[in-house]
């Protein structure tokens, strides 16, 4: 099976968020867990030279043991280093802004708690000075960095160095992220920003002196979001441009689906009505459900191949 490495990695930030009672013994165990599955996520994809999963959950699993005050071995350390140094966290020519600012939170990280000696911690120092210089420079119009879920990782990494006072780019995505709050809806994404809109980066859980957090976690009833009457009709495209496709497009209908129906409600109805029949796959994450499998086309992690969602006509979705 493939290593719980992410997952684990932000189970331990909320743990330590949270303040638990102490009683190491739980905690302890999960962390070596954590550590066990660096390893084993390096080692099972060592011929590719990257992650068994990807660098966005390795970085998460260096950021979660140095907030916890964890040591981590200086090897595990160095290819993060030489990833950014090279340029693998992006994949498919793409930007992968959230994969860089997690890992330039860890590099911060490491450097602050001083986990690592001297000569490594200035490594660490420009590898951010880069991150960072980078997440300026692909900022788009709209102020987004990325897209609007990985626009609260970076923002951390100007808080986290105390740089979003100087850097204008943080403001114009601090703006664009209050314009763009209901596209946060579930509780990973939220948990990404709700720190950004008080100033605070994951960083900050380390320093926390939990006799001192007061409980305020009340449960707050939602009003249920208002019905949208009426029905909107959906051209669902689905294209292969790969040379083994034997059709590039593999799907081109109208769907009609009640207005304000979401993507995966379009992709159910497209299900449903035929032919050509569509089918598809999800899995559910902690982010929401990711599209696997689409007409038997299969994304394949091991071999960095996505399904990428577009609207027309060429425009990838902010929302993923």
């Amino acid at each position: 099976e493939w290593p719980e490495t992410g997952r684990l990695a932000l189970y331990l930030l909320g743990l330590r968020a949270t303040c638990p009672l102490p009683e190491p013994g739980p905690q302890r165990l999960l962390v070596t867990w954590l550590k066990y599955y660096l390893e084993e996520d390096w080692a099972g994809s060592r011929r590719h030279g990257q992650p068994l999963t990807s660098y966005y959950q390795y970085s998460l699993g260096v950021l979660a043991l140095c907030v916890h005050h964890k040591r981590v071995r200086e090897e595990v350390i160095h290819r993060l280093l030489a990833a950014e140094h090279h340029g693998r966290f992006r994949h498919a020519g793409g930007s992968a802004v959230d994969t860089e600012a997690v890992a330039a939170l860890a590099f911060t990280c490491l450097e602050r708690e001083r986990l690592v000696g001297s000569r490594l911690a200035a490594e660490l120092q420009a590898a951010r000075r880069r991150v960072r210089r980078r997440m300026v420079e692909v900022q788009d119009p709209d102020g987004f960095f990325g897209n609007v879920y990985s626009t609260p990782w970076a923002m951390q990494v100007f808080i986290a160095t105390n740089t979003c006072r100087t850097q204008p780019a943080y403001g114009r995505a601090m703006a664009a992220l209050l314009e763009n709050l209901d596209a946060l809806t579930t509780a990973a994404t939220m948990a990404q920003a709700l720190p950004v809109l008080h100033g605070r980066s994951y960083l900050d859980i380390a320093s926390m002196r939990c006799q001192e957090e007061p409980d305020t976690l009340t449960p707050v009833s939602a009003e249920p979001p208002a019905e949208m009457l009426g029905n909107m009709t959906v051209r669902l495209l689905v294209e292969c441009p790969e040379p083994w496709c034997p059709q590039h497009q593999l799907y081109d209908r109208t769907v009609s689906a009640p207005a304000g129906a979401s993507l995966l409600d379009v992709l159910r109805v497209a299900a449903m009505q035929g032919p050509p029949n569509f089918t598809f796959v999800t899995q559910d994450t902690p982010q929401g459900p990711f599209l696997s499998r689409v007409l038997g086309m299969e994304a394949r992690q091991q071999q960095r191949r996505y399904w990428q969602l577009l609207t027309a006509p060429g425009t990838s979705l902010q929302m993923g």
